[in-house]
């Protein structure tokens, strides 16, 4: 299962417990790993596939489903891929404990693997902030940190799809640097009505 590339447009179905402070000012972002698969297959399902109408039939399938394909992308440990966690923490009645407040992944351009030396491009998916850190910023420090991290494996520019209707996300790309490439061609968005994909790019300097 792939999820969505584009930035999400979310529904509150997982929220922070009532008795919790959430403080995203300490803001960490490091590598994912197994003890984050459970939250993130949430985040992402929640995200990507929220349980509405008739998709809560699908839901736990495709949470499953979500949270196999991180399992074996995080287990690779390939060198051309990455998932990163924004986690902030928490403090309950019980003590302190982290919140998964979003997360990215990024690897090569599926066209790019075999050209490690010679086209230097990175692909970005998979972008999720949970509903209640919305609106402080962690979207663009993922992004930079993916950009940073882009520089660091000797490549200088990073590309990405986003919907066409997707308002949100395309102001903060643009905001961000990021350019028009292309629109994709898509029977099934032409005969479905549904919105294209756009593949935007951001090339960087060192």
């Amino acid at each position: 299962m792939v999820v969505n590339s584009c930035f999400f447009s979310v529904t509150p179905h997982s929220q922070i417990s009532n008795d919790s402070t959430a403080n995203a000012c300490q803001l960490t972002i490091r590598a994912a790993d197994k003890r984050d698969l459970h939250r993130l297959a949430q985040l992402l399902s929640d995200s990507f596939h929220p349980p509405e109408g008739l998709k809560a039939l699908l839901y736990p399938f495709l949470k499953l489903g979500i949270h196999e394909d991180l399992r074996s992308r995080i287990k690779s440990s390939s060198p051309d891929y990455i998932c990163l966690v924004a986690v902030a923490p928490v403090f309950t009645a019980a003590g302190k404990r982290e919140e998964v407040a979003g997360t990215i992944e990024m690897t090569l351009s599926s066209s790019n693997i075999w050209l490690r030396g010679r086209n230097r491009s990175t692909y970005i998916s998979n972008l999720a902030v949970h509903p209640s850190y919305r609106r402080q910023g962690i979207a663009r420090k993922l992004l930079r940190r993916c950009e940073q991290t882009t520089l660091e494996w000797g490549f200088k520019e990073i590309s990405l799809h986003v919907l066409e209707d997707n308002h949100q996300a395309r102001q903060l790309y643009l905001s961000s640097g990021y350019q028009l490439r292309r629109f994709e061609p898509s029977c099934s968005a032409w005969f479905f009505q549904r919105p294209r994909r756009l593949l935007l790019h951001k090339r960087m300097s060192d």
